[in-house]
């Protein structure tokens, strides 16, 4: 066999470094069948079994003192359907290597998230999402998956098989089983044009619903301590293709958005009180620029400067409110915030645990620099967030817990009597889940 087992116990931290797990062994597996005797051999041996991409979680989601699943050897696509629109790919391909593999064969996913780090299945069962005003999170593009479940058997699922399953499992979190494969929906490559311009914050505000309405795609950052924000739509065109220049995307995306924007973090830990005025340097730094390029290139940004994450889905209606009390909260406070509050929108899915289920749903992210303390920031954002029904992102910091759940999400019951019959024994369990799941 070609798996990899290690009984040594290492250290696994996540991307951000918030989060540390030791497991018994590590097991890196070639095949769908070495992954299901893992996962046998795990329960012969009494431990728990956990999957982990590329750690780009803020949440100990992936965490686990058993078993941890390294899948960078599932990797690539599996087949193309051209008639069907389809491509399925293996569960530990990451997205970047995704997204230009099938730029290459002429295709690509409608809609996808602002960074492609992490792996295909990491990336889906926590909900990554983008912006979109008829296009959904990574996993509404989901029309089949392979899942092997806690005894060791493999689960194909989809709307004709398994239907149950497929509603649940394409946002798993993985409570559910580890997920071997995805089938996604892919169309014929297209051209974006992405216009991105400074914009007041009131005036943002003021015209949301004409922007969300009028643009298929658009999202805007707003800087604490200062009334500016810096909007992006995203809309198809017929072309022709006029990418960033080589000059202007060093400048504007590395020089300024990473290594400038670094170093300003790095002031702004030492020394609190610059923040505000770093902001309001930093919120003018960015000029308006319009280009048009394949979609992985529009939609996704280089991310170089580490930080930790708190995100919420409240109802898209209550988004201007959420954000004028966000606002409200940090002009009143001694909090010094360096990183720029990210909004996003996302249409009702029918997914069971996706934030958007059932519901119009706009994200509002907040981040505070690696290092710096954030813990009086995010608790203040989560008491409003939650006041509006939000909904947290699974893969990003926040304290809510099952009962909480359960409130905010009809299908709450649904998604817990499966996991019921899927994984009674919790061969897939960690503290994380038995929070927000219950034990």
């Amino acid at each position: 066999m070609s798996t990899t087992v290690s009984e040594k116990s290492g250290t696994w931290r996540n991307w951000a470094g918030n989060v540390t797990a030791r497991p018994a062994r590590e097991v890196t597996p070639a095949s769908v069948d070495e992954l299901a005797a893992a996962v046998r051999k795990a329960a012969e041996d009494g431990l728990t079994v956990k999957a982990v991409g590329t750690g780009h979680s803020f949440t100990a989601a992936a965490a686990t003192d058993g078993v941890s699943i390294r899948p960078q050897l599932l990797a690539g696509i599996r087949r193309i359907d051209r008639e069907a629109g389809t491509v399925t790919v293996e569960a530990g391909t990451p997205l970047k290597r995704l997204n230009a593999a099938l730029a290459r064969e002429g295709l690509s996913l409608t809609n996808m998230g602002d960074i492609m780090e992490q792996t295909v299945s990491g990336a889906t069962s926590t909900g990554t999402h983008g912006t979109g005003r008829d296009s959904g999170s990574i996993a509404a593009q989901i029309k089949g998956l392979e899942l092997v479940t806690a005894d060791g058997s493999v689960l194909t699922c989809s709307e004709q098989e398994n239907p149950d399953v497929f509603a649940s499992a394409r946002i798993g979190i993985g409570a559910l089983g580890i997920i071997t494969a995805i089938t996604f929906a892919v169309e014929p490559i297209f051209l974006l044009t992405a216009r991105e311009e400074p914009m007041p914050f009131e005036k943002v505000l003021a015209e949301f619903d004409e922007l969300w309405s009028e643009n298929e795609h658009f999202e805007f950052y707003w800087f604490p301590h200062t009334g500016n924000t810096n909007t992006k739509r995203n809309n198809r065109s017929a072309g022709p293709e006029r990418p960033v220049g080589q000059l202007s995307s060093w400048f504007e995306d590395e020089f300024l958005s990473n290594g400038v924007f670094q170093v300003a973090n790095w002031v702004g830990r030492a020394v609190p009180a610059t923040i505000p005025a770093i902001a309001q340097i930093s919120s003018r730094a960015l000029s308006a620029r319009t280009y048009t390029d394949i979609p992985y290139k529009v939609f996704t940004s280089p991310r170089r400067v580490r930080f930790v994450e708190m995100e919420y889905a409240v109802p898209r209606e209550a988004l201007v409110d959420t954000l004028r009390e966000l606002k409200a909260m940090v002009d009143r406070s001694g909090l010094r915030v360096s990183f720029p509050v990210e909004v996003r929108t996302a249409p009702a899915d029918d997914i069971t645990l996706s934030t958007a289920s059932g519901r119009d749903s706009a994200y509002v992210a907040v981040h505070m620099f690696r290092g710096t303390p954030y813990q009086a920031y995010f608790t203040a954002a989560e008491r409003i967030f939650t006041a509006h029904a939000g909904r947290p992102h699974w893969g990003k910091v926040h304290t809510r817990d099952a009962e909480y759940f359960a409130e905010v999400y009809p299908r709450f019951g649904e998604f817990a009597a499966l996991r019921d019959r899927l994984d009674p024994d919790r061969r897939f369990g960690n503290a994380y889940l038995r929070r927000v799941l219950g034990s």
